[in-house]
């Protein structure tokens, strides 16, 4: 009988074949220590920050990116007196994968201005920025939804040394700093886009208030409430009153009612949120939700809203004007109910205040009512001299008496003078033309 350990001793087969398990073995130690190495060494050298797209700074940190990847370019391509390194560097961190953002405005003489910016497409870039490598991955995941935009949901990931962390909040506020600049001396425009609020076209260059010329004392004074209002927030919530404030304007088209709305923004430093009562898929719980979220420092503004309940509480509560489904009690309720927001300026705009139920207006939900209406002797003339200068106010109580007894909305006397913006004894000579046969002349 052979013995065993004289067998597995002496056979060749047996002896290569352990052999070769060790080897594997401890190929498949050494190849899992690496990794674990690697791991460890990865958290250890390595910091990420993950910036999801329904965080404010996406868009933030994704126009910088653009910004820093356009002055790459101009570096690398340029005769600039710069050292070597550096514009070897500008060439090796040069994106390489693009994606572009077109943003597109009609003007009014029709012309177009088209703007393509071009942000870091899907995937791995690399760009120096401060003395330090900075990784940025990309990524979409097909699979999520932003609720909000229904976009799918992507992240943006910047990774470097541990050591350099700190470069990311600098990023971060030259991002910010970079956004904010774009927007300063500026009002944003918003409309509602299902349940959130998006930048209407390009911010507009503040209007200045005294651009926007009504009658003596009647801009002075709704400035005025609405400043007292906002910095008294404590003296409401000490009292248990809902902080909140409606204003209604109201008179015939061309007064300037929406114009004061926009003078008014840029006077206070505010942003605009115009709602469509009228919008197609609008509902109650919608409504109500978007004025609960507005932005900060932002005014609500509802247009012509005669014009969505017309008929009175009875025609509201059976339909909703054309598409939309807000009924008459759901816009009570969003303006002063239960569950109505705090911290929120409400402006209606209507040519018709006779058709407003008077459920609507009451004070809560209306508190301050002003009367704009067709210009006034002051306010030709102050119209007047803004256009053409105080040099001509004799000019001016002329124009003023050519007109007097007649009705003229500020916006018929704003396309006069736009029309003689040339001469001011012209737009005297011609006052006959805002005179409409037709037009009752105003009782004095």
């Amino acid at each position: 009988m052979v013995d065993l350990s004289s067998f597995l001793t002496d056979n060749p087969y047996f002896s290569a074949g352990f052999g070769l398990l060790g080897v594997g073995a401890g190929v498949a130690v050494l190849r899992q220590g690496a990794r674990r190495g690697a791991d460890l060494m990865r958290r250890q050298l390595l910091v990420s920050m993950e910036i999801p797209s329904h965080d404010k700074s996406y868009q933030w940190v994704l126009a910088w990116l653009s910004r820093r990847g356009a002055e790459t370019i101009r570096v690398a391509d340029s005769g600039a007196n710069i050292s070597w390194m550096h514009r070897r560097i500008a060439k090796a961190v040069l994106p390489r994968h693009m994606a572009v953002q077109t943003s597109y405005k009609q003007h009014d003489n029709g012309s177009v201005s088209t703007n393509f910016t071009m942000v870091p497409g899907q995937g791995k870039h690399v760009f120096y920025f401060d003395g330090t490598f900075i990784q940025v991955d990309r990524q979409r995941n097909a699979k999520m939804i932003d609720i909000q935009s229904a976009a799918p949901f992507e992240t943006v990931t910047l990774t470097t040394l541990s050591r350099d962390r700190r470069i990311f909040s600098d990023i971060l506020a030259e991002a910010r700093e970079h956004a904010l600049a774009q927007n300063e001396g500026r009002t944003v425009l918003y409309t509602s886009f299902g349940p959130e609020w998006r930048p209407f076209g390009l911010p507009r260059k503040r209007r200045l208030l005294e651009s926007v010329i009504l009658d003596r004392g009647v801009s002075e004074g709704i400035v005025d409430d609405v400043r007292d209002f906002i910095s008294n927030g404590k003296w409401y919530d000490d009292r248990g009153i809902p902080y909140r404030r409606g204003y209604l304007l109201y008179g015939p088209p061309g007064s300037g009612k929406t114009s004061f709305i926009q003078a008014l923004a840029g006077e206070l430093g505010y942003n605009i949120c115009i709602l469509n009562l009228s919008e197609r898929g609008l509902t109650d719980d919608r409504l109500n939700h978007l004025l609960t979220v507005a932005p900060e420092r932002s005014l609500v503004l509802l247009e012509d809203i005669d014009a969505a309940f017309n008929r009175g509480r009875q025609q509201s509560e059976q339909a909703a004007y054309q598409q939309s489904m807000v009924t008459f009690s759901g816009l009570l309720n969003a303006l002063d109910g239960v569950a109505s927001s705090d911290e929120r300026i409400i402006f209606m705009t209507t040519n018709h205040i006779e058709r407003l139920d008077p459920a609507l207006i009451r004070p809560g939900r209306v508190d301050t009512k002003v009367y704009l209406g067709n210009a006034t002797p002051h306010q030709i003339c102050k119209m007047f001299t803004r256009f053409y200068g105080n040099e001509y106010a004799n000019l001016a109580q002329q124009f003023a008496c050519a007109l007097e007894g007649y009705s003229v909305s500020t916006a018929q006397l704003q396309g006069h003078f736009v029309v003689h913006k040339r001469g001011a004894q012209a737009a005297v000579d011609h006052a006959s033309a805002l005179i409409d046969p037709h037009t009752p002349q105003a009782n004095n």
